[in-house]
């Protein structure tokens, strides 16, 4: 008897911790179903508030760009109109909210259809000459397959804009129209992108869409025909000898012994014979008429805007002989220089003449700076990157006194010739030599022309 009820005893024990432990991993569950449906709630909490937040944004940014300073005035009037009429029983004020909620939701079907269109914009021709203006042609269809409302169509021309009419269109039916740009200033114009507006009558709501079409339109700088190169003072420096001696070239200059590296064409056997030891040819080297023009930048080099305008035309000018002569030609300007590292920093840029139409593109796309370096230190990187310089144009306008100019010439090798261009339109034309420093004073783009040709016969 014992020992069966040590045996039932352990069996009770047995069975009540096994009922223990179906307990215990009964409210654990429990537990973990309670955690992960709070973990879900939560989520989806925070997922319904970002959709909200969303939402309100957009809603936001879409008032933003589609409700305009009338339709607010209107949208107050509808919300305060009827909440006054309702709390307070007021009948005009529910009237005026009234007309208000049907003034704004009449003008909502103005602004179906805005991407609509198929816009085509082609211009006849993308570079012009400063104070030309330039046509085209834009072509307007309908793709959609129901009528679009009348609208209108904004083309951003640089700073300004152009409308046009777009009246209703059937299906499949398009319209053209000319585009005619006044004249513009010197610059890159950016053309486009052509925008489509949707707007109610009153001026309530308007809907923008604005297509990738855009065209750059180069204006390049007025120039004038100059003489050859070859004629002028380019050619009195052509083939001139200058101070660097080489073994070959076209001006004899002396004889001198062999060297090992030498070429034995060089060898002058007369010498050598009278000598009995090997001599050689030694010749000048013949100017290769490498020019520079460079272009003051700086804003306090120049009385107005005219007068830069005046400058760049010159410079175009002269590069664009020089290129179409194929000439050896570096066409430099000064470049912005941040006012943090003005003074620590210098830095110039360079106009491309590959070929005619590339540096007159260059050249519609300067500008003056308040923060570069003057034209003395444009003037020496200029010497700097080219060690081989026959003859330099510098263009200044009339603030540049003439001791500056001086200090430019003395930044250039002492066998470079060195012309100043002096821009001023209330001057006359003249040309003087100072210290060895010729100097032009243009009033207009054709004195260039005279002064040049002037100084190829005096």
């Amino acid at each position: 008897m014992p020992d069966v009820n040590l045996t039932e005893s352990r069996l009770t024990r047995t069975s009540a911790g096994t009922i223990g432990t179906g307990s215990r991993t009964s409210v654990t569950s429990t537990s973990t179903r309670r955690t992960r449906r709070l973990v879900r709630a939560a989520v989806r909490a925070a997922a319904v508030w970002s959709t909200i937040v969303d939402a309100v944004d957009a809603s936001v940014r879409w008032a933003g760009r589609t409700v305009r300073p009338a339709g607010t005035v209107v949208a107050v009037a509808a919300t305060a109109g009827l909440a006054l009429g309702v709390v307070f029983g007021w009948v005009e004020w529910m009237v005026a909210g009234a007309v208000a909620v049907l003034l704004l939701v009449m003008s909502v079907p103005f602004l179906f259809g805005a991407r609509a269109y198929d816009v085509d914009l082609t211009l006849t021709h993308e570079r012009v000459v400063a104070g030309q203006g330039v046509t085209g042609e834009i072509v307007v269809r309908n793709d959609s397959g129901r009528p679009a409302l009348p609208g209108r169509l904004d083309i951003p021309v640089g700073r300004g804009l152009v409308e046009f009419a777009v009246p209703l269109l059937r299906p499949g039916h398009g319209v053209t129209e000319p585009l005619e740009i006044p004249p513009l200033p010197r610059g890159v114009v950016r053309i486009g992108p052509v925008t489509t507006v949707r707007s109610d009558p009153v001026g309530l709501l308007r809907r923008e869409h604005a297509f990738d079409d855009v065209h750059d339109l180069y204006v390049h700088p007025r120039t004038v025909g100059l003489p050859s190169t070859s004629a002028g003072l380019v050619r009195d420096l052509e083939g001139n000898a200058a101070r660097r001696l080489v073994d070959a070239d076209m001006s004899f200059h002396a004889i001198r012994e062999y060297v090992p590296g030498d070429s034995r064409r060089q060898v002058h056997w007369k010498s050598t014979a009278k000598t009995g030891r090997l001599m050689v040819r030694q010749y000048e080297e013949s100017r290769r008429s490498r020019m520079a023009v460079v272009l003051a930048a700086a804003t306090q080099e120049y009385t107005d805007a005219d007068e830069y305008e005046l400058a760049v035309s010159a410079a175009a000018s002269l590069g664009l002989r020089a290129v179409r002569d194929a000439r050896d030609i570096d066409i430099v300007t000064g470049s912005e220089i941040p006012r943090v590292v003005r003074g620590r920093l210098r830095a110039i840029r360079h106009v491309p003449t590959v070929s005619p139409r590339a540096m007159l593109d260059g050249f519609s796309a300067l500008a003056t700076h308040e923060n570069t370096m003057p034209v003395e230190d444009v003037c020496r990187l200029a010497s700097e990157a080219n060690e081989r310089l026959s003859i330099a144009f510098v263009v200044v306008g009339s603030a540049v006194p003439l001791a500056r100019l001086r200090q430019a010439a003395l930044a250039f090798p002492a066998d470079t010739a060195v012309a100043a261009v002096v821009c001023d339109e209330r001057a006359h034309p003249r040309m003087q030599s100072v210290a060895g420093l010729t100097v032009l004073t243009i009033g207009t783009l054709d004195d260039l022309a005279g002064l040049l040709v002037r100084g190829a016969t005096s």
